[in-house]
C-alpha cells in the first residue's frame, strides 16, 4: 500500500506541475501570441483600407486636379492685408446688391498645415427676407473660394419681417505670407 501511496503522489505531483506548467505556457507564450496576432489583424485591416483609399485617390488624380485648377485662381491672394481688403470689399459688394445691412465683420487668420491659411470671418447684418436672402445668394455664387462655417438667423419682430443675420465665414489662402 505504502507504494501504491507514493506512485500516487508522484502522479499527483507530475500532474500538478503539469498543469502549472500548461498555465505558465498560457500566460507567457500563448496569450502574447494571440494580442499580436489580434494587434496585426488590426493593422493589416487598417492598412488595406489606406491601400483602397489610395488607389480611390489614384483613379480620381484626373477629376481632383481639374477641380483644382478651375478653384486656384479664386483662391484669395496670399498676401494678408490684400486677403482681408479682398474679402471685406466682397461683403461690401454683396450687401450693397442685396440691401442689407452690414452690422459687422470680424476676420481673423488661422493657419492650416502645410501651404495654406484660412481667413475666419464673422459677418453681423440685418434686414428683410428677400435682402438676408440675396446677401446669402450672393455670397454662395461669387467665385471666390469660400465656405460658410456657421450660420444662424433670427427674427427681430414678432412678424418675421426684420431679420438678422449671423454667419462665419472661411477663404482659403494658398502659399501666404507671414501674418501678423
Amino acid at each position: 500500500m505504502n507504494i501504491d501511496l507514493k506512485n500516487r503522489q508522484q502522479l499527483l505531483a507530475i500532474l500538478a506541475a503539469g498543469a502549472v506548467g500548461l498555465l505558465a505556457a498560457d500566460r507567457l507564450i500563448v496569450q502574447p501570441l494571440i494580442g499580436a496576432w489580434k494587434n496585426r489583424t488590426g493593422e493589416i485591416a487598417k492598412l488595406r483600407e489606406s491601400y483602397v483609399r489610395g488607389n480611390q485617390l489614384l483613379n480620381r488624380a484626373q477629376v481632383i486636379q481639374s477641380w483644382w485648377d478651375v478653384r486656384r485662381p479664386h483662391v484669395l491672394t496670399n498676401d494678408p492685408s490684400a486677403a482681408q481688403a479682398q474679402l471685406c470689399s466682397a461683403i461690401d459688394r454683396w450687401a450693397q446688391e442685396s440691401r442689407a445691412t452690414v452690422t459687422s465683420v470680424k476676420p481673423a487668420w488661422k493657419r492650416l498645415e502645410g501651404d495654406a491659411a484660412v481667413i475666419e470671418c464673422r459677418i453681423d447684418s440685418s434686414g428683410d427676407l428677400p435682402s438676408i436672402t440675396r446677401f446669402l445668394y450672393n455670397l454662395e455664387s461669387d467665385p471666390m473660394a469660400l465656405r460658410i462655417q456657421d450660420l444662424d438667423l433670427t427674427a427681430r419682430d414678432d412678424n418675421g419681417q426684420q431679420i438678422t443675420l449671423a454667419l462665419q465665414v472661411s477663404g482659403l489662402v494658398l502659399n501666404p505670407k507671414q501674418t501678423q
